[in-house]
C-alpha cells in the first residue's frame, strides 16, 4: 500500500516543519522536516519505488519535500507556505521592523493628541506602555502559527472562519489597512507640501476646494508620496525586510537629535516635569479608558496579520523578541513625542502638536534636509509594512489567480484616497476617539475568534493540505466553506458597540450611558465576548 510507504512521522518539533495531514482522497500523512538530508535520501528512495503505484494520486515530488497538489483558486506563490530558505527574519531584524513601524508622525500625533486632551506627560507615556504590554500578549499569541506553519494570516484565517469566509476577516482588516494608508501616505503628501517654498504655496493651486475638501496643491502632493512608496513595494517582502532594516538606525539618530534640540532651546526637561494634569480624577479615568483603547486600537489591526512577517522568523525565539520591541520602542518614542511637545510651549509659547508643522516652524536648510529625510523615510517604513502587506494579501487570497502582492498593494493605495484621509486628521478628537476606537470594535472580535480557535479548539494543531484545499470533507470545509459559529460570533462581538458608535460620530443624539463605556472599551469587549461565545458554540458543536 502507498500509505505504508508513504506514512513518516516526526515527534520533535521544530519551526521549519511542514505538516500535512490526512487527506479524503488520499490516504496518508506526511510530516516531514524539509531540511534532513538523511530523511530525504530515503524518502526519495521510497518514491521512486512505488512511483508506479502512487501514480493517480496528488502527491508529487519538489525540491525539498512532498507537496498535496492544492486548490489553484486558494494557492499562488504568495500565499504557499514559506519555506526554510525564505526564513530570514533574525530576532533583530523582526525588532527592526517595530523601529519603522513606531518612529513616524501618527505615533508622535498620538502621543501629543493625550496632552492635548489634559493628561500629565507620565500619564499620557504609561497610558501608551500599558495599552502597547497588553497588546504584545496577541501579537506573540498570533504571530505563532505563522512561524511554525509558514503560512500567512488569510491562510490562517481560513482554519477558523472557513475556506471562503476566511474572506470576511481579511476583508475587513483591509479596509482598516486602506484607510491607514491613506492617512500615512496623506502626512507624507503634507510634509512635501509644507516644506515647498512659499512661493508656490501662495498661488491659487493651494486654496481648498470644497468638493475636494482640500487644495489640489495639497492633494498632488499626496499622489506623489503615493507614487514614491509604490516604487518600493513593487520589491516585494525582501524589499520591505531591507527597507525597515537599514532605516531603523536612521531613525534613531533623527529622533535623538529632535530630542537633544528640544532639550537645548528649552533649558531641560524642567518644563515639562513640572506640568501637571488638567484633569481631575474622575475626568482622568473617564478619559483613561478610551485612550487605552484608542492605543490598543493603534496596532490592533497589526496583530491580526502579524504571522504575513513571522512566517519569515528563523524561530519562535526569533519571533517573540522581535514582538518585545513593541512596548519597549512605543514607550521610548511616546516620552519623545510629549517631551518635544512640551518643550515647543517653552520654546514657540503655544504648543505644537504636529511634528511636521513643527519642523516647518524650526526653518533652516539643513533643518529641511532633516525634516523630509526623517519623516518621509518614519512614514514609508510604518505606512508599507502596516498598511500595505495586508490588504494587498487579502486581495490575493480573494483571487489568487487574479491579485499578486503587487496588484493588490496598487488596488490598496487607490482605496486609500477612497476614505479621505484628510478628513480623519482635522482633530484629535476624531482621529483618536473615532477612527482608532471606532475600528477596534472590528478588530477585536476576529482576534478573539481566532486565538480561540487556534490555541483552544485546534490545540495549535493545523492541516496545512486542508488550509488549500475545496474538498467538502476538508477540516476547514464546514458548512459551504464557511463556519457559521465563527461568523455569528463576530456579529456578536460587534453589535454591543454600535450604539455607542453612531452616538459618537452624531448619528444618535442620545444612548445609555452604558453603550458610552461598551463603547470606551470596544476592543476589550469585542474580543472577550466574541471569543468567549466562539468557543462555546464549538464545544457545542463538538458534543
Amino acid at each position: 500500500m502507498v500509505s505504508k510507504c508513504l506514512n513518516l512521522h516526526l515527534t520533535s518539533y521544530h519551526p521549519n516543519l511542514f505538516a500535512y495531514s490526512k487527506n479524503p482522497n488520499f490516504s496518508h500523512s506526511i510530516t516531514l522536516h524539509s531540511s534532513s538530508t538523511k530523511l530525504n535520501k530515503s524518502i526519495h528512495a521510497k518514491n521512486h519505488s512505488s512511483s508506479r503505484r502512487s501514480s493517480n494520486s496528488k502527491v508529487h515530488f519538489s525540491s525539498s519535500r512532498f507537496e498535496i497538489e492544492p486548490d489553484p483558486t486558494l494557492i499562488n506563490d504568495d500565499l504557499k507556505p514559506t519555506t526554510p530558505s525564505q526564513r530570514t527574519f533574525s530576532g533583530l531584524e523582526m525588532a527592526s521592523l517595530w523601529v519603522g513601524l513606531v518612529v513616524g508622525v501618527p505615533s508622535y500625533y498620538l502621543a501629543g493628541s493625550l496632552v492635548d486632551l489634559g493628561m500629565a506627560w507620565w500619564q499620557g507615556v504609561l497610558t501608551v506602555v500599558a495599552a502597547n504590554m497588553i497588546l504584545f500578549v496577541p501579537l506573540v499569541l498570533t504571530g505563532h502559527p505563522g512561524t511554525r506553519y509558514g503560512i500567512s494570516f488569510p491562510v490562517l484565517a481560513r482554519s477558523s472562519f472557513g475556506i471562503h469566509g476566511a474572506h470576511i476577516p481579511t476583508l475587513l482588516r483591509a479596509l482598516v489597512g486602506c484607510g491607514w494608508y491613506g492617512i500615512e501616505t496623506w502626512i507624507g503628501g503634507e510634509t512635501i507640501f509644507i516644506l515647498l517654498p512659499n512661493s508656490i504655496k501662495q498661488t491659487s493651486f493651494s486654496k481648498s476646494l470644497p468638493w475636494l475638501g482640500t487644495s489640489p496643491l495639497e492633494f498632488f502632493c499626496f499622489l506623489v508620496f503615493m507614487v514614491a512608496q509604490l516604487s518600493i513595494v513593487w520589491k516585494g517582502i525582501e524589499g520591505i525586510r531591507k527597507l525597515e532594516k537599514y532605516s531603523a538606525p536612521i531613525l534613531i539618530l533623527l529622533t535623538s537629535l529632535l530630542l537633544i534640540w528640544s532639550y537645548v532651546n528649552a533649558n531641560g526637561f524642567g518644563h515639562m516635569l513640572s506640568l501637571s494634569s488638567k484633569l481631575s480624577n474622575s475626568e482622568f479615568w473617564s478619559l483613561f479608558f478610551p485612550s487605552l483603547t484608542a492605543n490598543i486600537s493603534f496596532w490592533a489591526a497589526l496583530a491580526l496579520n502579524i504571522p504575513d512577517f513571522t512566517r519569515y522568523a528563523k524561530s519562535q525565539n526569533d519571533q517573540i523578541i522581535g514582538q518585545a520591541g513593541l512596548p519597549i520602542f512605543m514607550g521610548a518614542f511616546t516620552f519623545v513625542g510629549m517631551v518635544v511637545t512640551s518643550s515647543t510651549k517653552v520654546i514657540f509659547g503655544y504648543v505644537i502638536s504636529n511634528p511636521i508643522q513643527l519642523l516647518a516652524k524650526i526653518g533652516g536648510f539643513v533643518t529641511t534636509i532633516f525634516a523630509i529625510l526623517g519623516i518621509t523615510l518614519a512614514t514609508i517604513t510604518t505606512n508599507i509594512a502596516a498598511n500595505v502587506v495586508a490588504p494587498a494579501n487579502a486581495l490575493v487570497n480573494l483571487n489568487p489567480m487574479l491579485f499578486t502582492f503587487r496588484r493588490g498593494a496598487i488596488l490598496t493605495a487607490f482605496l486609500g484616497v477612497v476614505f479621505q484621509p484628510w478628513k480623519l486628521l482635522k482633530s484629535s478628537e476624531s482621529f483618536v476617539y473615532t477612527w482608532l476606537v471606532g475600528y477596534s470594535a472590528l478588530m477585536g472580535p476576529i482576534g478573539g475568534i481566532i486565538l480561540v480557535d487556534y490555541y483552544l479548539v485546534k490545540k495549535t494543531n493545523l492541516s496545512i493540505e486542508d488550509l488549500y484545499s475545496r474538498n467538502s470533507l476538508g477540516a476547514y470545509y464546514y458548512s459551504k466553506g464557511f463556519n457559521v459559529a465563527a461568523i455569528v460570533a463576530l456579529v456578536v462581538g460587534v453589535l454591543p458597540v454600535i450604539p455607542g458608535f453612531l452616538h459618537k460620530v452624531g448619528t444618535l443624539k442620545s444612548v445609555s450611558e452604558s453603550f458610552v463605556v461598551i463603547y470606551n472599551n470596544a476592543w476589550f469587549v469585542s474580543f472577550f465576548s466574541a471569543g468567549l461565545f466562539y468557543w462555546i458554540m464549538s464545544c457545542l458543536k463538538n458534543k
